[in-house]
């Protein structure tokens, strides 16, 4: 998978992650939440720069951090709050943690995903803790190229499944496979 995302040109990466944004924001859970939970990109990931900015001004954008083990959520409040932090990602300077009650929606990451809604991360848990925390009627969507939803991949107990998965060319959603 690791070459598979490296050997993705710019240009169709680009592409791509802006047929997966307009999937997104076609979502009716996207368009009426207030508070979402969003990230900024790996070079290797679905690019959301531009989603961030386009609606920081319309709702309130969560963006994680990395503190010590733990993956907290901060909000975004601009293109000047941001700093180069943990492995190279965006984080807010700000640094205070936002209480996830009223969350509605976060887009998630992952090195590959399947079609029963399950997530396979980069292996260090950061998501996995996170999104156990969240309450539960917090919409988790797994965003990805569609080369990275697989039939079927090893999941365990930690792994917390998605309720949607969208790619460039699919939205899956439905039943979660135990």
């Amino acid at each position: 998978m690791a070459s598979l995302k490296k050997d993705l040109p710019d240009i169709l990466s680009d592409k791509y992650s802006l047929e997966i944004e307009k999937k997104l924001e076609h979502c009716e859970i996207f368009r009426n939440a207030s508070c979402l939970a969003l990230y900024h990109a790996l070079p290797d990931e679905v690019q959301t720069a531009d989603l961030i900015e386009k609606w920081h001004s319309t709702k309130e954008i969560l963006l994680p951090v990395v503190v010590g083990e733990e993956c907290h959520l901060c909000p975004y409040e601009g293109k000047d709050s941001v700093l180069t932090g943990t492995y190279g990602i965006l984080e807010p300077i700000h640094k205070q943690e936002k209480k996830t009650f009223g969350m509605d929606v976060i887009v998630v990451p992952g090195i590959a995903f399947d079609i029963h809604l399950n997530r396979l991360g980069r292996g260090k848990g950061y998501y996995d803790r996170l999104l156990a925390s969240l309450p539960e009627d917090v919409f988790k969507i797994g965003i990805c190229y569609d080369f990275q939803l697989l039939d079927e991949i090893p999941s365990t107990s930690f792994d917390v499944p998605m309720d949607m998965i969208i790619t460039e060319r699919r939205v899956i959603s439905g039943e979660r496979k135990k």
